[in-house]
Formats: structure tokens, C-alpha cells, sequence
């Protein structure tokens, strides 16, 4: 983990094809079966594209927004902005060939307590994003 001066930076390693691990990193109606802080997300159906909107549904009913700022099939790397004003989050996400499958790290640019609180959750997130086999809601 890092994040001195600049965005948080997390990562997993895991047996998942790089592929898969980038299709489901940029297929939002799958982001809920690895992210456990997600219960749903409002989006047009397919894969997030630059400009595109949408909200994210949180537990206790939270709802917030986000824009999609880039997407680069190429490089295995997009960001958006989820956020409700006054607190706006710039995340940046990649997957990388790993050592024994795919790598998916995210960067967190947000105020430092509210990176390090949801450090937990994200690192819990990479980690099932990663993993071998159908993702954990049986979803593959």
C-alpha cells in the first residue's frame, strides 16, 4: 500500500486470466459479485465507456454517482469520478500480467481518511476480483 503525497495505491495478485480479471473490472452489472461494499449499479447494460454515467448502490441504501473519464482496452487501465459533492473521488484502476495469473491494483486520489478507511474494503474487492474460478455470487 501506498499513498504518501499522492493516491492511495493497492494491489492483488491472483490465478484469474488477465482478460477475465479486465472484463469484469469494466463490466459494471458484475462489479457487485467481487465488490462487497456494492449491492448494484445503475448502467447502461455493456462495458463502462469514456463519458459514460451511472450510480453505484451502496449498502443502507447509499447511492452515488460517477462519471467514467477514460478507457484504454489497450493499456488495461480506465478511471472515473465517483463522488457527491463536496467529496469527489478520482480512482484509477489497471490489470497487469501477474505472476501466477493477472494483478489488479487501483489508485485512490481522495482525503486521506476517507482512502485509508476504504483501504479495507477495496484490498478485500481486488482480492475476489483475482480469484480463480466464478466469481463469488456464481456469476462467471
Amino acid at each position: 500500500m501506498s499513498g504518501r503525497g499522492g493516491p492511495l495505491r493497492l494491489s492483488a495478485d491472483g490465478p484469474a486470466p488477465v482478460d477475465e480479471v479486465w472484463r469484469r473490472y469494466t463490466t459494471p452489472s458484475l462489479w457487485s459479485a467481487w465488490a462487497p461494499q456494492i449491492r448494484g449499479v445503475d448502467h447502461p447494460p455493456g462495458r463502462v465507456v469514456a463519458g459514460g454515467a451511472g450510480v453505484v448502490r451502496g449498502p443502507l441504501g447509499l447511492r452515488v454517482p460517477f462519471v467514467v473519464e477514460v478507457v484504454d482496452d489497450e493499456a488495461l487501465r480506465w478511471a472515473w469520478m465517483p463522488g457527491v459533492d463536496p467529496v469527489r473521488v478520482r480512482m484509477r484502476h489497471g490489470v497487469d500480467p501477474g505472476r501466477r495469473g493477472s494483478s489488479a491494483w487501483v489508485e485512490i486520489a481522495a482525503p486521506q481518511p476517507l482512502a485509508l478507511a476504504y483501504a479495507p474494503i477495496a484490498r478485500m474487492a481486488l482480492r475476489r476480483l483475482v480469484a480463480g474460478g466464478p466469481l463469488p455470487s456464481g456469476r462467471a
